[in-house]
């Protein structure tokens, strides 16, 4: 990822308040996605998409491109977690309905770890996705590139 730096002298070329709302309302709308069932997260990767070449060269770019990474990590990561839980949860059946035990066993502890591992992924998703809302959004508050 790039670093842009700005200058005492810089003249700004684009419409650079009207882009530092529209990702203050972009991480705004990051966070609000806990409350929506990710809803709202869908209008955020929109706005990014449509404005990223507004701020190309300038300060904000690292900002979009932030968000717009956040969003596809944690998208590969939620559906890996949730294929970890569904494939889960019916080995655990199928361990229930067996009737020799160590295959019953087998099956519950393998259903057991494939829910815990699924559902330990989803709390580490939810962590990294708030500090990468904070991390930005500070960094967007006092005017400086994400890393």
């Amino acid at each position: 990822m790039s670093n842009y730096t700005i200058t005492q002298n810089q003249t700004p070329t684009r419409d650079e308040g009207g882009l530092i709302i529209i990702n203050h309302i972009t991480y705004a709308l990051y966070l609000f996605s806990f409350f929506t069932v990710g809803l709202t997260w869908l209008v955020a990767i929109i706005i990014n998409y449509v404005r990223r070449g507004d701020a190309q060269g300038t300060w904000l770019q690292s900002h979009f491109e932030w968000q717009i990474n956040t969003f596809w990590y944690g998208i590969v990561m939620a559906i890996i977690a949730t294929v970890l839980i569904f494939i889960g949860l019916p080995a655990g059946f199928a361990g229930l309905a067996s009737e020799d035990p160590m295959s019953s066993f087998s099956l519950l502890s393998l259903s057991g770890f494939l829910v815990f591992a699924g559902g330990a992924m989803w709390f580490f998703i939810v962590c990294w996705h708030l500090y990468r809302i904070i991390r930005g959004w500070l960094h967007l508050a006092s005017k400086r590139t994400v890393p």
